[in-house]
């Protein structure tokens, strides 16, 4: 085996990334990982001290990259307008990355991953915090949020098992958007009405 370029952490992820893109979980082998890379399977454990370690490095790339998606959405929108863009991209993000989305919020069946619950998981939670109180008026909006991200992963979820049939959702998924939007859409306003 030639001897590789330098190999770093961030390669490692960028080839484990595309791996596990294009396969899932079970494409994810430390083995054919390495050979990919032009190193022994050995090496890897220099930076991921194991496969569930760099799949912990891959849910957080996922998380990050879901915000990505969100903040572009939303950029330059009204909120309300910002959180129809911000379901969009989410819905738009778990269709076109299924594994990446499976690895945030779905549990694994052979590994117990963090999913959300890692740095960038929070950090996209008050992603998600900040644009919901930018309609509802309060920054500590939690229960929009918690109803928003319920209807975008039950959405998202039932797609993904095919239960919408040849149909699709039709106006579901938007008269539960707008549901919880004009909720907190009104509560702003009760909030901010004179007393």
């Amino acid at each position: 085996m030639p001897y590789p370029s330098k190999l770093t952490t961030e390669r490692i992820e960028d080839v484990a990334w595309e791996r596990f893109q294009a396969g899932g979980e079970e494409a994810l082998s430390m083995r054919p990982l390495a050979e990919e890379l032009g190193v022994r399977a050995g090496s890897l454990y220099r930076h991921f001290d194991s496969r569930a370690a760099l799949l912990r490095r891959l849910a957080q790339r996922a998380a990050r990259d879901l915000q990505v998606e969100i903040l572009r959405a939303a950029e330059g929108h009204e909120p309300r307008n910002a959180l129809q863009a911000t379901a969009g991209a989410y819905l738009h993000y778990a269709r076109t990355n299924p594994h990446a989305y499976a690895l945030l919020l779905v549990p694994g069946e052979t590994l117990a991953l963090p999913g959300l619950k890692t740095d960038a998981g929070k950090a996209l939670w008050l992603t998600l915090l900040g644009l919901v109180g930018a309609l509802s008026g309060d920054p500590d909006d939690t229960d929009h949020v918690v109803a928003l991200w319920t209807l975008l992963h039950g959405a998202a979820s039932l797609e993904r098992a095919g239960m919408y049939g040849a149909s699709g959702p039709r106006g579901g998924i938007t008269l539960g958007l707008n549901a919880i939007l004009d909720h907190a859409q009104e509560a702003g306003r009760r909030r901010n009405a004179p007393s």
